[in-house]
């Protein structure tokens, strides 16, 4: 390719990511307006079992979520936790991952919300842990709030080092039916998503 081509080849490009740029940053605040969800607590703590996290998401659930959830069809929730050691020579070096999985799902026939929890995706084989509830609302506060989930073992957190915590928790329409994949990729009103990066200060080992 001649250097004249070139050069128009990389100019193109620029543009073309410097519209996407401007894209996504117009969007992330209608998005954010739409649907509103904050991590209003976040909390970790180190035991002898090992890294433990508390939070607390608060949203409200979009319509067409509500609506698809009183038909039968159930919600995919996903809690991510990642702790970093801080780098002053480099970037920060991940030292830790853990996933939270959560299923969310209403039983017209009788009238009841089921809650199933698993470290992987509901739909894989594995340990999954299951909690019926009578409402709606008992239901979705135990989606929105995390209790003492162990991130990682106690060697995660060097003493000699700060660490900080980034977590994130959204609505994981990937895991939806096929039908409604289509549907919900790209739309706003299903794009439930909070995120907290803080400095960690863990108590000492109990």
């Amino acid at each position: 390719m001649h250097q004249p081509a070139r050069m128009i080849e990389r100019a193109a490009w620029r543009w073309l990511c410097a519209g996407l740029l401007i894209l996504l940053s117009c969007l992330a605040p209608a998005w954010a307006q739409i649907n509103p969800a904050e991590v209003t607590h976040l909390a970790v703590e180190r035991s002898e079992d090992g890294v433990l996290l508390s939070a607390t998401v608060r949203f409200e659930l979009p319509q067409v979520v509500d609506e698809a959830l009183a038909k039968g069809i159930p919600m995919y929730f996903v809690a991510e936790a990642a702790i970093y050691r801080d780098r002053w020579y480099w970037y920060d070096k991940r030292v830790a991952f853990a996933t939270r999985h959560m299923r969310l799902s209403y039983q017209p026939l009788t009238r009841r919300w089921r809650l199933q929890v698993s470290a992987h995706p509901i739909t894989q084989a594995g340990l999954v842990l299951g909690q019926m509830f009578d409402s709606r609302e008992e239901a979705l506060a135990a989606v929105q709030r995390i209790s003492r989930w162990r991130i990682a073992g106690p060697e995660a957190l060097d003493s000699d080092s700060p660490h900080n915590i980034d977590f994130r928790f959204r609505l994981d329409v990937s895991q939806l039916p096929r039908p409604f994949q289509i549907g919900a990729v790209g739309q706003a009103d299903w794009i439930i998503l909070a995120t907290r990066n803080q400095p960690i200060v863990p108590d000492p080992v109990k």
